[in-house]
């Protein structure tokens, strides 16, 4: 070989080697220091886009639990007056039972009536409860609906029964009759706005609309001005506030009061028939399919769409849709736009009171329903999603986290190939002093 001094050939090698050691080296230290085997798109330009793309879906998964378990707070925050409103009423229903028992005093029913008022301003209070600001059940966050009618239907009425049927000739759902007889007294009593109004008259031959015909109340009003009566016994209730239409559960028959107008202010929050013979004796078995009417369509108000979204996923629409109703006083039927409260005054009005405060329970009972329903969905929605980032970020890990123990071992390996450069690059750099003997 050779002996050259330009161009020393084993010292350039060797410092190649030097180099490449070097940088592997380094790569070793930044893979071992941040934990990581790809650090950058160099070091894996697909591994590294994918890695980065579900570092996306991680984060957006993370944010859409938090989101979902924000919702879930909010729930409970509507959830607890609503069940605070919910006690509320089953303690009124107690106090308008005890009202409607003739051992009180008027005294005693005015002292009573004290407490439902107290009562009916605290449902008004829980109904204005927040959550970052915003009304829960005030019906500000209601779905979008057209203006609706109360309906309350009665179940027990014969199925040939129409609203010509004489009430002496009305028969059960099973074909039995009601034993009513011309000479019997009827009482019926119904609560608007607050207000109860209550007439009695004699059966005779009277049919069912023209019992609803029959002037009363205050002499200026009749039932039929309030409440229309279906010609006939059917199973098409009426039209809910998305314009689909009601029926009863099972789709049979059934007798149906509807309200004059619709929305709130035309809402009839209870209907009561009584039923009593000449000498004042209770008709039970009359009265029990009589006053067997439940409200089976809500009045409500024109409302926009207001229910509120929760966003539970990564992608667009991916969201809970809930609407809240409204929960007030007023809503409830307990209250007219007036101020003027369920009245319990007398054992007549205690009693049409009864069937209002089931209504309301009814209300307030759908209304935590789906509440319930909403929370619970909720929680299914949370589990989901935090199984679903935990399964990514392992997915993520495979691809970007690094081996230490491999690493490790790479890194001695390049650290001992860069001392062992270095040692020869030197070695290299010396041989070509060996020329320095031809000169002496």
């Amino acid at each position: 070989m050779a002996m050259v001094v330009k161009n020393n050939m084993s010292a350039i090698s060797t410092l190649n080697t030097l180099n490449k050691n070097s940088s592997a080296l380094a790569k070793s230290l930044e893979k071992v220091s941040s934990g990581m085997k790809i650090n950058g798109a160099a070091d894996d330009a697909s591994g590294y886009a994918i890695s980065e793309r579900m570092r996306v879906q991680i984060r957006g998964l993370d944010q859409a639990n938090a989101n979902t378990q924000n919702g879930n707070a909010m729930m409970k925050v509507a959830e607890g007056a609503v069940s605070s409103t919910v006690d509320i009423l089953k303690t009124l229903k107690e106090k308008v039972i005890n009202a409607a028992n003739d051992t009180n005093t008027d005294s005693d029913r005015q002292t009573i009536q004290k407490e439902l008022d107290q009562s009916i301003d605290q449902i008004d209070d829980n109904a204005n409860i927040t959550y970052n600001g915003k009304y829960l059940v005030d019906g500000s966050h209601n779905n979008k609906t057209t203006a609706t009618t109360t309906a309350m239907t009665n179940e027990s009425l014969f199925h040939k029964t129409t609203a010509g049927s004489a009430l002496t000739a009305l028969q059960s759902r099973t074909g039995e009759s009601l034993n009513i007889h011309s000479t019997d007294n009827v009482t019926i009593s119904y609560v608007k706005q607050g207000q109860t109004y209550s007439t009695t008259f004699a059966v005779g031959s009277k049919t069912l609309s023209e019992v609803l015909a029959k002037t009363a109340f205050n002499g200026t009003s009749s039932v039929a001005n309030l409440l229309s009566l279906n010609s006939t016994v059917t199973s098409k209730i009426g039209v809910d506030g998305s314009g689909n239409s009601v029926y009863t559960a099972d789709k049979g028959c059934a007798m149906t009061l509807t309200a004059s107008s619709a929305g709130l202010n035309g809402q009839v929050s209870g209907f009561t028939i009584s039923i009593t013979n000449n000498k004042g004796a209770i008709n039970k078995s009359a009265n029990a399919v009589l006053d067997n009417f439940s409200e089976s369509i809500r009045a409500q108000n024109t409302s926009e769409d207001n229910a509120m979204v929760f966003q539970v996923g990564t992608k667009a629409n991916q969201a809970i849709k809930v609407g809240l109703t409204d929960m007030r006083s007023t809503a409830l039927g307990l209250k007219g736009n007036d101020g003027e409260t369920l009245n319990v005054s007398t054992q007549v009005k205690a009693n049409a009171a009864i069937n209002v405060l089931d209504n309301a329970i009814q209300k307030a009972l759908d209304q935590q329903t789906t509440i319930g329903s909403v929370e619970s969905r909720l929680s299914y929605t949370s589990s989901n999603l935090t199984t679903a980032s935990e399964n990514v970020q392992s997915s993520e890990s495979t691809i970007r986290d690094a081996d230490m123990a491999k690493e490790m071992t790479n890194y001695t390996k390049n650290n001992v190939l860069l001392q062992a450069a270095q040692s020869m690059l030197a070695q290299a750099n010396q041989s070509s002093s060996s020329v320095l003997s031809l000169l002496q």
